[in-house]
């Protein structure tokens, strides 16, 4: 089974007539250390596409980073990839994706019949996409509080897929809110943020649990290494699964690593359509020791080994343009930057709570956003 042809993404997923299933490729376009064009990074995107879409996958998914709105210029290196620190990998990628870019792979993938979406970094990446029409969106786990990101989204009347991951369960619930307040449809992954995950952490239960909670979608971002614990998750309901994609776990990169290959992703989408097409062999699934293992308590965690993720991919509120004193702040005056661990400001949960206050003083662009700045 997979998704009814000539049906608007959104009802595809809402309908559960097959699993969405997400060959997410991230920046698995840069494949070596030393910097190339943006050429050759398109043909590298383009291919991923094909092989993604040859081997079975409803849409390929990429990242979209806009260093100036996302990254201050500070020196931090992320626990996951010690190949670059965190500002010059997202300045390289910001470089590697002119609009061009995006412009030209989501015709590429039009064209070959695969869903193009992308995953923004930022408000500002966010514009980028939705100026080129895509029609789907996803917030990773480290920008479900990026309430400036997501009040954008939500104001596009676009559905959204976010993820749960580094998050306490009080931040997911907070997020939801968020997004119900604003009567945007979305989705919710359950998600690990290792990289990768050892199967017997995944919680896999926790896909239950948020269905039961928040009565919406609920899928499974996997970063484990094989396909037996998201057909696991496919068993217990998930309608969504989104698994790094690459040609090789061995090339240079952020997320090769916790990639699966064409070959595995192929297996995996078999795996899913025998699923749905004969839902008894779901019990085979769930019965495999290693799953057992992964199941968990059905509730939602931060483990300790996501917990180093988040002073890294957290954000702040900076002011995006001068703020003189007194005046009344507005949205298009607030960014949400990385990283908290060293802009000391409000975090960009608060944004809500800022917008509409006046200014106690001069705020210069780029500074983060203090309570002690924001009056009545």
């Amino acid at each position: 089974m997979s998704f009814v042809k000539n049906m608007p993404i959104w009802e595809k997923i809402k309908s559960n007539k097959g699993t969405f299933v997400v060959a997410e490729v991230g920046k698995g376009f840069i494949q070596t250390e030393e910097d190339q064009s943006v050429e050759v990074y398109l043909k590298n995107a383009k291919e991923l596409a094909r092989l993604a879409k040859e081997s079975g996958a409803d849409a390929v998914k990429f990242q979209t980073h806009a260093i100036d709105d996302e990254q201050a210029n500070v020196n931090v290196v992320a626990p996951h990839f010690k190949g670059a620190d965190r500002y010059n990998w997202v300045k390289r990628n910001t470089l590697a994706t002119p609009v061009w870019f995006w412009q030209e792979l989501k015709k590429y993938c039009d064209q070959i019949g695969i869903i193009f979406f992308s995953t923004p970094m930022s408000r500002g990446a966010a514009k980028i996409l939705n100026d080129i029409g895509m029609e789907l969106w996803k917030v990773g786990s480290g920008d479900i509080l990026d309430f400036v990101m997501l009040d954008y989204i939500a104001s596009t009347k676009k559905p959204l897929i976010i993820s749960g991951g580094m998050s306490t369960l009080e931040e997911v619930d907070k997020a939801v809110d968020f997004l119900k307040n604003r009567k945007v449809e979305f989705a919710l992954m359950h998600c690990v943020s290792k990289y990768p995950c050892p199967p017997e952490e995944l919680q896999l239960q926790t896909v239950n649990f948020f269905k039961e909670r928040y009565s919406i979608p609920v899928g499974f971002s996997d970063h484990s290494i094989g396909i037996d614990s998201a057909l696991a998750s496919v068993a217990l309901g998930a309608t969504i699964i989104e698994k790094h994609f690459s040609l090789s776990r061995d090339l240079w990169g952020s997320d090769h690593k916790v990639a699966m290959t064409p070959s595995e992703l192929k297996e995996m989408v078999k795996g899913i359509r025998d699923m749905e097409s004969n839902p008894s062999k779901k019990e085979k699934y769930l019965g495999n020791e290693i799953v057992k293992a992964g199941m968990g308590d059905s509730i939602k965690t931060l483990q300790e080994g996501e917990a180093q993720f988040r002073p890294f991919f957290r954000k702040t509120l900076v002011a995006s343009a001068d703020i003189p004193k007194g005046i009344k702040i507005k949205s298009e005056m607030l960014s949400a930057m990385r990283p908290q661990l060293h802009l000391k400001g409000l975090p960009s949960e608060e944004y809500e709570n800022v917008l509409g206050r006046r200014s106690k003083l001069d705020i210069s662009r780029g500074s983060p956003i203090s309570r002690e700045f924001i009056g009545d």
